[in-house]
């Protein structure tokens, strides 16, 4: 296993590739596990296509090497079968150019990914498995991005619902919150922080006779003790008299003074 330098002192530990080699002659396999070995690959070897889908059925392989003319299985039938049962390996096969027309058959429907000749040349086969090992990779690293990409979008879209969901729960929740403080027998009115009237229940419309303009200057509109009052919110309340009956109102500064005031009324008995 291969070790590389990763961000700051971490440090990254690489998995050698893994080989299944798949010839019915021993001398072959032996010069391929000698040529290869030099690369650090992990070997594994069978002597049949049989056996080399055994040892898919058990071992992750990175790459499979495979001779053509072998007794009982030919190498194309058994990378077809291969690529059913490990589809992210990639293909190799070596054969003599009498096998062209099967071999072409089966690079066209994807079960090969390169056509080598017996007998190879060393350096050409390392090439080709290092460059064969780079598309995988490549491939590999491809559709972890998609699979990553599914999942961010999967997310978003859960995250987009529950958005709506709550957007849609805080436009019912200020709707019933409006309905609620229009309801209240209690006059309320609400001062922004430019001094415009910005609220007036049902109650206050009607202690002031509806003649409260929102979006004006609320002291202009109201009698001169809550004037003063929203002038100098620091006063709290204030006795008024409208109509013969007299008031009491307090007032309430928002959280957050630049949103303004509220003043409660209640009748004096």
């Amino acid at each position: 296993m291969e070790t590389i330098q990763g961000p700051g002192d971490a440090r990254i530990e690489i998995k050698p590739a893994v080989l299944l080699l798949v010839d019915d002659e021993e001398n072959i396999l032996s010069a391929l596990r000698r040529l290869l070995r030099r690369d650090n690959y992990v070997i594994l070897t069978a002597s049949s296509g049989e056996q080399g889908l055994e040892i898919l059925a058990h071992e992750k392989v990175d790459l499979i090497v495979s001779d053509q003319r072998m007794p009982g299985m030919l190498g194309t039938v058994f990378l077809h079968k291969a690529q059913a049962s490990s589809p992210d390996s990639v293909r190799i096969i070596l054969s003599g150019y009498t096998d062209l027309d099967s071999v072409t058959a089966a690079i066209n429907e994807g079960a090969v990914y390169k056509f080598l000749t017996k007998p190879w040349e060393d350096e050409i086969l390392r090439l080709s498995i290092r460059e064969a090992l780079h598309h995988k990779w490549v491939q590999d690293e491809n559709r972890m991005l998609q699979s990553m990409l599914v999942t961010v979008n999967e997310e978003l879209a859960v995250a987009n619902r529950k958005l709506a969901e709550q957007a849609e729960f805080a436009e019912a929740s200020l709707a019933a919150t409006q309905e609620l403080l229009h309801a209240l027998p209690m006059p309320l009115l609400g001062v922004g922080a430019d001094g415009l009237l910005m609220f007036a229940n049902h109650a206050g419309l009607i202690l002031f006779s509806e003649a409260l303009q929102l979006c004006r200057p609320a002291a202009a509109q109201l009698p001169a003790e809550l004037a003063v009052l929203i002038a100098d919110p620091a006063q709290k309340s204030c006795r008024f008299a409208l109509a013969g009956q007299d008031y009491q109102a307090q007032i309430q500064s928002m959280p957050h003074a630049e949103r303004g005031l509220i003043i409660a009324i209640t009748p004096v008995h």
